[in-house]
Parts: structure tokens; C-alpha cells; sequence
């Protein structure tokens, strides 16, 4: 059961990739005991074809982990090349 710190942290995590030039939405993003889960297929956004999605992967990731209440990333999202 998702508690409401876990809530406010998937709502960040959604947040935080939503400002980033990538289509995230065929991903799957959630936050249970501070432990934040991405899966799902990340691809270009057409506006912008020239984005690096690896990355774009590497940001996301290594800000996320430096967020205060997430403990732990599980990345399991494969990029797409359009």
C-alpha cells in the first residue's frame, strides 16, 4: 500500500522526468518505501529528434538518486530510436 510520502515522491519522479525532452509516456512510474521504479519504453519527443536518450536516462537517474526521500533507483526502461 502506497503511503503519502510515497505518492508525493512518484508525483516528484513524474515531475522531474516530465521536464526532460523525452516521451515518457509508455513508462510505468512509481514510489513504494522511498524505492523509485521506472519501466517501460522512453523515446524521442518528435519536437526535438536530436536528444541523446542514454543521456537523458543518466541525468534523470543521477538526479533522482539525489532527491531526499528516494533511497534507491530501479531503472528498467528501454530507449527507443525513432
Amino acid at each position: 500500500m502506497a503511503t503519502g510520502e510515497d505518492a508525493y515522491l512518484t508525483r516528484m519522479i513524474q515531475r522531474e522526468i516530465s521536464r526532460r525532452y523525452v516521451d515518457s509516456s509508455r513508462m510505468d512510474i512509481y514510489c513504494t518505501h522511498g524505492v523509485a521504479y521506472m519501466r517501460g519504453v522512453m523515446s524521442k519527443l518528435q519536437t526535438h529528434p536530436e536528444v541523446d536518450l542514454s543521456q537523458e536516462a543518466e541525468t534523470i537517474k543521477k538526479t533522482l538518486r539525489q532527491r531526499m526521500g528516494i533511497r534507491d533507483v530501479i531503472w528498467e526502461v528501454i530507449t527507443e530510436n525513432k
